[in-house]
């Protein structure tokens, strides 16, 4: 996983034609604008994940799947730098 640290207006960019700006950061809640063409689908993951078990659900003669949730922060080990010498 890649992690980036964006401040107030400042974006980063995906390929060629995804623009995601940092709108507002309000205590715990960070809203991000996001600019891609209309063909590129973009869903919160969870809205994601219920259209993925909709769709599993309604192929006959399959087993659902797990839930497989992206690695968060809080799910990856901690990371530390070597010290300076």
């Amino acid at each position: 996983m890649l992690v980036l640290s964006r401040k107030l207006n400042q974006s980063i960019v995906i390929g060629d034609d995804i623009h995601i700006v940092v709108v507002s950061v309000d205590r715990d809640t960070v809203k991000l604008g996001i600019q891609a063409p209309r063909e590129v689908p973009v869903h919160r993951a969870e809205v994601y994940e219920e259209i993925q078990r909709a769709n599993r659900a309604a192929v006959p003669g399959t087993m659902p799947q797990p839930d497989q949730r992206p690695a968060t922060p809080a799910t990856l080990k901690s990371w530390r730098q070597p010290p300076k010498t």
